[in-house]
């Protein structure tokens, strides 16, 4: 009975105790309050993005929209554990440098873009335009290719214009003044490039491959092929990796 009766007062005084420290916590001026954990942002996980310009080549004249070499190029990248947004494109088959400038003029981009790749003259050529105009056109279309990249000249990529002499509908014209035209161009738009500190990625020895392979032509007879535009992207995304 006696053990009882002193484990009673035991609990009865513990009750005591908490209250008291209970009301006193309550009196305090100092109030606690929870922080959250700062936990940093890796901006490096966020997904690039990639903006093409140009002409039938870089639409995919002929082919499916995912054999187009911006694709590839995105798929690419994302294999080499790069974390990519898919492409969106500016182009037009038909256009020159100047359509491509009064599209840009009406139609700005509304954003900056991880990488900016600009593949734009065939048909300057095709078209008999002259190269001071080209130079001229080609150099604005750069500097604009520039500031669509945010000012990093080392995002944006270049290509060079494919050799469509070797194709079937080049057959019945004069394909060496096609090819050396094409050179012409290709050589201006290379100076321009390499002045401004900016990417300059060849493909047009590839292009040249479709005059003993088939395969790298599109059934059109004219553009190049997915297979084509595949070996086009295996020259540039490794490049645009080595710019993060």
């Amino acid at each position: 009975m006696q053990m009882k009766l002193t484990k009673t007062r035991f609990s009865f005084l513990l009750l005591i105790s908490v209250a008291l420290q209970l009301l006193a916590s309550g009196c305090s001026k100092e109030k606690i309050v929870y922080r959250a954990p700062v936990i940093p942002v890796d901006t490096t996980t966020r997904a690039k993005t990639y903006l093409a310009l140009g002409d039938s080549y870089t639409i995919g004249q002929s082919v499916a929209a995912d054999q187009r070499f911006a694709f590839y190029a995105v798929r690419q990248l994302i294999g080499q554990n790069v974390q990519m947004t898919q492409a969106e494109i500016i182009a037009t088959t038909g256009w020159t440098t100047g359509n491509l400038l009064n599209t840009l003029n009406n139609n700005p981009p509304a954003k900056t873009y991880d990488f900016v790749t600009l593949l734009i003259g065939v048909n300057n050529q095709y078209q008999g335009r002259s190269t001071d105009e080209y130079r001229i056109q080609f150099t604005d279309l750069l500097n604009r290719a520039i500031t669509y990249a945010g000012g990093r000249r080392s995002r944006v990529f270049v290509l060079s214009i494919p050799d469509y002499s070797v194709t079937p509908f080049a057959r019945n014209s004069d394909t060496a003044r096609i090819s050396r035209e094409i050179d012409v161009f290709n050589s201006i738009k290379r100076d321009i490039t390499n002045q401004s500190g900016v990417s300059y990625i060849d493909i047009t020895p590839i292009s040249r491959q479709a005059l003993n392979d088939p395969a790298l032509t599109a059934t059109d007879g004219l553009h190049p092929s997915g297979k084509q535009y595949e070996k086009w992207a295996l020259l540039l995304s490794p490049v645009m990796k080595a710019s993060l």
